[in-house]
């Protein structure tokens, strides 16, 4: 920080007249040390973190913060800034160069550069606050989740598939139990709830995994998120904003709050028609099963899969011996070398930090493009969820600088590997993420890769999962564990035909979420909140039915609350599943999911980061706006 630090300080005391060259690109170049250091530091915390980590992560949030805040609001940086912005018509700039420099400005204005210096000052102690009570947050979460779990007794076992009994096994012995238990691990509790007929469980599971974050006591994170909203609030409103949601789309594909619910508006209706219709044909299955009661969040999943099996004649257990990770990654692999002409190998020479690690090197027709770090286990102390993260991003502003790229998943680990279908389209999901900062040939820094507007971040990973889909990569990818044999092909026709299946569900309980989450983030008066009673009012108003819970519960709701990247933005995910559908549209359309135009074109999106507006970036692929009727034919919410 000091070093990083020292440079910014040579660069805002600068004699010289200010120039792209002295100001913009000297910024580009500083704290390279501290970017590596924090890349790694906080790249192994989430995936292999301790308790050691974790307190230092704690330590160093407000200091790494106070050291954001104070190159974000430097006033001589500022000013240099400030005077290359006022100049950029006579710059003479290439197209990329003059939106770093904008994004730069807009970045410093929005960071609060432009205040006074009483208002300044109030910025960066918001931002300190503000990152220690985002690591309080998720360590809370994370602290729940390694806290509980259910045993399993030998009876309790009973109508659970193989893997699943694999994995509860699993789970005690990394735990240094005997038996089988249930944890709050994702890729655990919910084929449990799915395949579970002890109703008794799985009202115990599904109420402990909707209980993160709300313990009372120094876990307790309804206490933390009145904090949060009211520091947010603040900092919107000291930048002129009514609050924090239209603060925070003002810079967005979207633009404005209203336009983010305009989308979620559109499709809530007709989901929660279809979960109604879902939910009439779940009854009817438990009142035959002898449930005389009415069915609740903890039964969807169980008589959902119940229902799909009847209807669809699709048994997940039946499933997931062809979808052997190994062999879904190399799904993965071949549909990035069919569309890009990229190879992946596998360099076991290479030290990984655990051994569940495999590190490949990317090549295309032979030249290095960078590296891919695949960990795709879940372990007792890694962060929950999926996500693509980097240990080095891709520039030439210092050379030839190649990415290395990270996926890390939390399946469950067994011999052989097994994954749901859900489990595939995640890894797939993450692979698209991983392709957007693989691909990126940009020069500086600041644009490369993933470093693009929230709302179309999720573009190049939603379009990756429509591949899985696809029945040529299903038989030539979806082998049987055990025989090897291809996945029969009235298999596939049976897993398409079940596709939109419990859609309304899924559209349901994360629209509620992303609903929930601009609410939360238009209160007008969050200090004095009560967390619980609002999350009820905002989704008793849009009518959430009873037996489906929202994706994320406020307290456990990490996407906005261990960190500001999806805060007021949850709806991001909709807005780039319309792009993903409208997109995918266009191979369909053509006959060929690897047509070399259109994968021409999609790499350009890949390949641009934030160089480019992301609307003229998805024009240029797609030939026009995208349409959101694409989106309702994919979830079957239309006829």
């Amino acid at each position: 920080m000091s070093e990083h630090l020292a440079e910014i300080e040579a660069i805002a005391a600068s004699p010289d007249v200010p120039t792209f060259a002295n100001t913009i690109e000297a910024m580009e170049r500083s704290g390279k040390l501290l970017g590596d250091v924090a890349g790694v530091f906080f790249n192994l915390n989430s995936a292999n973190g301790s308790d050691d980590t974790r307190l230092i992560e704690r330590d160093y949030a407000p200091k790494l913060a106070q050291h954001g805040a104070t190159i974000g609001l430097h006033p001589g940086l500022f000013s240099r800034i400030s005077a290359l912005y006022a100049q950029r018509d006579s710059l003479n700039l290439n197209a990329a160069q003059r939106r770093l420099l904008e994004r730069k400005y807009l970045d410093f204005v929005r960071s609060g550069a432009a205040l006074d210096a009483e208002g300044r000052a109030r910025m960066e102690a918001i931002s300190q606050r503000l990152a220690v009570l985002h690591t309080e947050f998720g360590q809370n979460v994370l602290h729940d989740e390694q806290d509980w779990h259910l045993p399993l007794a030998e009876a309790d076992l009973a109508g659970l598939p193989d893997f699943v009994r694999e994995g509860a096994a699993q789970a005690a012995a990394e735990r240094g139990l005997a038996g089988h238990i249930v944890t709050l691990s994702r890729s655990l509790i919910e084929p449990f709830l799915k395949f579970s007929p002890r109703r008794d469980l799985r009202k115990v599971a599904y109420l402990a995994w909707i209980a993160r974050g709300t313990h009372p006591g120094a876990h307790d994170n309804t206490r933390l998120i009145p904090d949060i909203l009211a520091l947010r609030q603040e900092q919107a409103q000291l930048l002129g904003y009514a609050d924090y949601a239209l603060y925070r789309l003002a810079d967005s594909m979207a633009g404005s709050p209203d336009a983010a619910r305009r989308l979620t508006d559109e499709v809530w209706p007709a989901a929660v028609a279809r979960a109604e219709e879902e939910r009439e044909m779940l009854q009817a299955d438990a009142t035959a099963d002898g449930l005389n009661d009415a069915i609740a969040p903890w039964d969807w999943a169980y008589y959902a899969e119940r229902v799909r099996r009847a209807r669809y004649a699709i048994d997940e257990a039946e499933l997931k011996p062809y979808f052997v990770f190994e062999n879904i990654q190399a799904a993965a692999f071949d549909t990035a070398k069919r569309l890009f002409n990229l190879d992946f190998i596998a360099r076991p020479d290479i030290a990984a930090y655990h051994p569940d690690v495999t590190i490949f090197e990317v090549q295309e027709a032979g030249r290095h493009i960078g590296l891919f770090v695949s960990d795709p286990f879940a372990r007792a102390d890694k962060r929950s969820g999926a996500w693509m993260s980097s240990f080095r991003d891709q520039e030439r502003l210092s050379g030839e600088i190649s990415p290395i790229i990270v996926n890390v998943n939390n399946f469950a680990k067994s011999k052989p590997s097994l994954l749901s279908f859900d489990d595939a389209e995640t890894l797939f999901h993450e692979f698209g993420h991983a392709l957007h900062g693989l691909l990126s040939d940009v020069y500086y820094p600041s644009q490369s890769g993933t470093a693009v507007l929230r709302d179309f971040v999720e573009f190049p990973s939603q379009i990756m999962e429509h591949w899985i889909s696809s029945p040529d990569t299903l038989r030539r990818y979806a082998l049987h564990f055990d025989t090897g044999a291809p996945i029969p092909d009235d298999l596939i026709a049976r897993l398409q035909a079940a596709q939109n299946f419990n859609q309304g569900y899924g559209t349901v309980e994360y629209t509620a979420s992303a609903i929930l989450d601009l609410e939360l983030h238009r209160h007008p008066n969050p200090a004095q909140m009560d967390v619980i009673a609002f999350e009820k009012q905002v989704l008793d108003q849009i009518g959430l039915p009873p037996e489906i819970g929202a994706r994320h519960r406020a307290a456990h709701f990490q996407h906005l609350f261990a960190g500001s990247g999806y805060s007021a933005s949850y709806y991001a995910y909709q807005w780039a599943e319309v792009l993903d559908a409208d997109g995918f549209d266009a191979f369909e359309a053509k006959g060929d999911l690897f047509d070399a135009a259109l994968a021409a074109g999609l790499r350009r999106v890949f390949s641009a980061g934030d160089t480019e507006d992301p609307m003229t970036l998805y024009v240029a692929f797609r030939g026009h706006a995208p349409q959101t009727q694409a989106l309702m034919r994919q979830r079957g919410l239309v006829g």
